[in-house]
């Protein structure tokens, strides 16, 4: 393999939509159903659900673990063609997510385990100011590409995270 071959070319970019929100749960609803209406739009129906629950989670995360009065989160929505990817930027980048199995009794803690079923790759990119959590979804063609319920293939590490799930 030669060195031109090692580097790898960031796929071009299709469409792109990206929006700040104030960190209130009205901001969780609204980026769930914008989601769900640029996916729709963008020419990917099938995609819109899973879409719309992964903003949501993000989003949730972003409000409850992620805010600082004052400042902002933002919903970046990013379409290549072979990938959906959906990230989620807040100011709090010394918090970072995790995964964890939530009680039965407890009413939070599994945002991530959703995340990590739905999404096909998933991790969190720190930013100078606050991080990014990301979750990406494959575009799927042809039958050989099912899609559906994924299993869980790796668990995140808490410095530089990333998950992989597989389809079933």
């Amino acid at each position: 393999m030669t060195a031109a071959e090692q580097i790898s070319v960031p796929e071009p970019v299709l469409r792109e939509d990206r929006l700040n929100f104030t960190p209130t749960a009205r901001s969780v609803t609204f980026s769930r159903r914008r989601t769900a209406r640029l996916v729709r739009e963008w020419g990917y129906p099938g995609l819109a659900g899973d879409a719309a629950l992964l903003v949501s989670e993000l989003a949730t995360n972003a409000l409850l673990h992620g805010a600082i009065r004052g400042r902002l989160f933002r919903v970046h929505l990013t379409l290549t063609a072979t990938t959906l990817r959906i990230a989620v930027s807040d100011p709090r980048g010394e918090r970072l997510p995790g995964l964890r199995e939530a009680a039965g009794d407890e009413c939070y803690g599994r945002g991530l385990l959703i995340v990590a079923r739905i999404a096909d790759r998933w991790g969190v990119e720190p930013r100078t100011v606050g991080k990014t959590v990301f979750a990406e979804l494959a575009l799927r063609q042809g039958p050989d590409m099912p899609m559906g319920p994924r299993e869980l293939r790796a668990g995140p590490s808490r410095t530089g995270t990333e998950v992989t799930a597989t389809p079933r």
